[in-house]
């Protein structure tokens, strides 16, 4: 999961990168029009035109590239693509949400193993999607449900492809 996330992000950044570079060259070959562009966002944002104007050239004159790729390309420091965060992160989710359902497997009887393991997997995704939803200022219904429903969903799709090679019914 951290190597799929760090790929992912990563080619954001190089996208961000490529972008980046293809303004900077705008901005070298077309001045004028780079100052136009940006002044008709903030029309668009709700500035009349003189101000659109003066904002725009005010903001070329002190950092024009970005300028661009803030108000152009949404692409400011915070938001910038981090592919080593995110692998970080995908990494820490996927050991803190793997610790619940394989300390279920050790403690849990043999008997109805299958059973507890995935009940107590779908219980605990439904705990963390509402704790996630919480600590992102969303409704915590709804996601823990929408977390619930695409584990088990997950969960489901496993057990059939373990099914159709024969791996669930020899308990592997």
């Amino acid at each position: 999961m951290a190597a799929g996330e760090y790929v992912s992000v990563h080619s954001q950044a190089d996208t961000e990168k490529a972008d980046l570079k293809l303004e900077r060259a705008e901005l070298k070959n077309d001045d004028k029009g780079e100052r136009q562009e940006l002044a008709e966002i903030y029309v668009g944002r709700g500035l009349n035109r003189a101000l659109a104007k003066q904002v725009a050239n005010r903001l070329m004159a002190h950092d024009a590239l970005g300028a661009h790729a803030r108000d152009e390309l949404g692409i400011s420091p915070p938001l910038r693509a981090r592919p080593i965060q995110a692998a970080l992160a995908s990494a820490a989710s996927f050991v803190a949400g793997a610790a619940m359902p394989l300390t279920v497997a050790v403690v849990a009887p043999q008997t109805g193993l299958i059973a507890v393991v995935s009940g107590t997997s779908l219980l605990f995704l439904a705990l963390l999607g509402g704790l996630a939803a919480r600590a992102g200022g969303a409704d915590v219904a709804p996601g823990a449900m929408r977390v619930t429903f695409w584990g088990a969903l997950a969960m489901a799709a496993t057990a059939g492809v373990g099914a159709l090679f024969g791996a669930a019914t020899t308990g592997i």
